[in-house]
């Protein structure tokens, strides 16, 4: 497993779960609940922030939400 941070574009895994319990609600509502297929889309030059394709969407998300999010890996 990895973090949905240390990926690069063109990843792509399913989410596993949330290390950050102060986040999980704000996540789940975008549409980013385990066992939903991700792929990373586009990373900003400097890493934040990270573009991903989830539930059939694409959503941004900071690099400190994205460090939260358990992934593993297809």
């Amino acid at each position: 497993m990895k973090k949905l941070s240390e990926l690069n574009i063109g990843d792509a895994g399913v989410i596993h779960s949330f290390e950050n319990d102060d986040i999980f609600l704000k996540l789940m509502e975008m549409g980013c609940i385990p066992g939903e297929a991700i792929t990373v889309e586009q990373i900003a030059p400097l890493g934040d922030p990270i573009s991903i394709t989830v539930a059939g969407y694409q959503l941004s998300l900071r690099k400190d939400e994205a460090e939260s999010i358990w992934i593993t890996r297809n």
